[in-house]
């Protein structure tokens, strides 16, 4: 993995549980496991990308790889550019444990297109 390609701050979002502070109590939402740097390409799926891996053009794909880690799950998010996007497939290891590569595609309320 070339230290030049990661070229953008990714922060990886785990759900959990948060205190809000008005009214003290739990509420849950996505709270944040680590700030890495990352290498961040929008994409354009094949047709068969898209069946095999149910990606949305309408909802911005891109794949990610950062240097690897053992604590990424496929039911974490990332938050790129101040969006969140959801991981779609992987997180696949790349190498001998150099990176971790996944897929992922922006989150937004249901009917509102990105």
């Amino acid at each position: 993995m070339q230290a030049g390609r990661l070229n953008r701050r990714v922060t990886i979002l785990q759900s959990g549980t948060t205190r809000e502070s008005t009214f003290r109590t739990d509420t849950k939402g996505w709270v944040p496991l680590a700030t890495v740097w990352a290498e961040v390409q929008d994409m354009l799926p094949s047709r068969g990308d898209r069946l095999a891996e149910g990606v949305d053009i309408a909802r911005k794909p891109c794949r990610v790889r950062i240097r690897y880690r053992t604590d990424v799950t496929s039911d974490m998010r990332l938050r790129i550019r101040s969006e969140e996007y959801r991981i779609v497939s992987g997180p696949v290891e790349l190498g001998l444990r150099e990176a971790l590569e996944m897929l992922a595609e922006q989150v937004t309320p249901e009917g509102v297109r990105p």
